[in-house]
């Protein structure tokens, strides 16, 4: 048999393996579902008591949603369920909020964040300079310290990367010269060219003695990676982990997914952006066309933050949290200062949007212009406003959208927004090549944001997310020129452009627009 038989068979019962427990895992879900169903049911034919207590419970449950915190559009979205499923909606939503795992997590991420503090000095003298030269991105930079514990930071350098090609060979030589340690972070990873050249690196990494923590979300397991895939890791002395494996229990933690990707080396060099670890993303495998995405390297100070991002994460499954004083910035680590940057992570569990606090303060502190970069459309009510008020009153609003999509129903959605925003003045390009998959805002050749945060629900509301805040550094206007040469490469939306699209497809968008907030 040869070689590439033998690892096309190997692959295959991976494959197996994964679909195998993916169905399993399926038929877990929808069996507690309808055994809740069920019960409900039996529950309420058995006595007139138990139902009136359920219709006190709903009463109970739409007055609390009526008057809770949030955002409308998700208690609009909950009504739905409590319409067609009276009093068994109710019961449902109960279920869904009154988990005790997510607060659990939540808290201990809140600890974390409080011992994360003896590590990290504040750089207030970054943040009253800053106040000082524009004190709208001083309020920025305070609202983040505050919020999110991210300093802002100086004598750190940043290198844009309009593709994941390029960033991918940046990666491979900054692995090369680790020394110390190695912390990854990622949403998807996938077997192909990509990830077999970055493992076969920290396996040799990990056998000269340096320190590699190897970490992706659970969802892999689902469609990309075996179950046992820490194991191979741990085998090569690389520590592995899962973020919230899935199990056939259902839980509303299962919602909240770490869509972060995060590179650390040995406190000097870290990666960011929507580049996964799958061939698609390096455009090795073609997929939905050509894959447009963007990321960034960090080299300084603010490399800090990066660093303290992902142990922050890591324990959030150990038992206590670790001494961080050896993963403390190394006093070797400054360089040159290149404007401000602030790093900068996003939770769905507390009260706090970060992510789209920073997207809504650009867009309404703008003068001239946003240019954004997304590969979903998918609006709240503030977004709406903000972009639309925005191009009223004289700024130049783009955003660039694939014209080759992933997800079909993301994609008819994001449709649903287009005239609104066009009437208004937004100007709505999709990237003919191909796929977007970049996650950039630029704003008058002074801010801008690269990271892992979509224009959706999912990116502002229910997953974990981190990016980078820059002001007045010198590769925005690498970014912007980036923004520019993929508008060559797109074709304007017009209004009319939406009754193009076929009936059954509009049909779906407005359904999906219904329930949008809780996918």
């Amino acid at each position: 048999m040869s070689t590439s038989e033998k690892e096309s068979g190997k692959f295959g019962r991976i494959k197996t393996a994964i679909y195998g427990r993916t169905v399993m895992i399926l038929m877990g879900f929808l069996a507690q579902l309808i055994l809740l169903m069920v019960g409900y049911y039996w529950l309420r034919s058995y006595s007139l008591w138990f139902y009136a207590f359920f219709l006190a419970v709903s009463a109970v449950v739409i007055l609390y949603m009526y008057n809770a915190g949030g955002n409308p559009d998700m208690r609009l979205s909950w009504m739905l369920p409590m319409a067609f499923f009276p009093v068994f909606g109710s019961i449902f939503y109960v279920t869904i909020v009154s988990q005790p795992g997510t607060k659990v997590m939540y808290e201990k991420l809140k600890r974390l964040s409080e011992h994360t503090k003896a590590y990290v000095h504040p750089r207030k003298e970054n943040r009253d300079r800053l106040r000082v030269e524009n004190p709208h991105m001083g309020q920025l930079a305070l609202y983040l310290e505050k919020c999110d514990n991210s300093p802002t930071y100086g004598n750190t350098s940043m290198k844009y990367y309009p593709l994941g090609d390029s960033q991918f060979v940046d990666m491979v030589q900054e692995l090369r010269k680790a020394e110390k340690y190695i912390f990854m972070e990622f949403f998807i990873v996938h077997e192909g060219r990509m990830l077999d050249a970055i493992l076969e690196i920290l396996k040799e990494k990990a056998k000269q003695g340096v320190e590699v923590r190897f970490m992706y979300d659970g969802t892999n397991v689902l469609w990309n990676l075996p179950n046992y895939f820490p194991k191979l890791l741990e085998k090569e002395g690389i520590r592995c982990k899962m973020f919230a494996p899935i199990r056939p229990i259902f839980s509303p933690h299962y919602n909240n997914r770490d869509h972060r990707k995060i590179l650390v080396i040995d406190g000097k060099v870290a990666f960011t952006g929507g580049i996964n670890l799958a061939d698609e993303y390096i455009n090795e495998k073609e997929r939905f066309g050509h894959w447009k995405d963007a990321g960034a390297m960090i080299k300084g100070d603010a490399v800090e933050r990066f660093t303290f991002m992902f142990l922050e994460m890591w324990d959030e499954s150990e038992e206590e949290p670790e001494n961080y004083e050896k993963y403390m910035l190394p006093e070797d680590a400054a360089v040159s200062g290149d404007g401000y940057l602030i790093p900068y992570s996003v939770t769905p569990l507390g009260p706090e949007r970060v992510g789209e606090r920073i997207y809504l303060d650009i867009i309404n502190t703008a003068h001239t212009y946003v240019h954004i970069m997304t590969p979903y459309l998918i609006l709240d009510y503030q977004m709406i406003m903000a972009l639309t008020y925005a191009a009223k009153r004289g700024v130049e609003v783009i955003i660039i959208m694939p014209h080759v999509p992933d997800k079909k129903y993301a994609f008819v959605l994001a449709k649903t927004y287009y005239n609104q925003l066009l009437e208004s003045g937004v100007r709505i390009c999709e990237y003919v090549p191909g796929f977007v998959h970049a996650k950039v805002f630029v704003s008058d050749d002074t801010k801008a944001v690269v990271g892992t945060v979509n224009l959706d629900y999912r990116s502002l509301y229910h997953h974990f997310e981190c990016g980078l805040v820059l002001f007045q550094n010198s590769q925005i206007a690498v970014m912007e020129q980036d923004i520019q040469n993929t508008i060559d490469k797109c074709m304007e939306m017009k209004v009319e452009d939406y009754k193009k699209l076929k009936l059954t497809d509009r049909m779906l968008g407005r359904v999906m627009r219904i329930v949008a907030p809780l996918m």
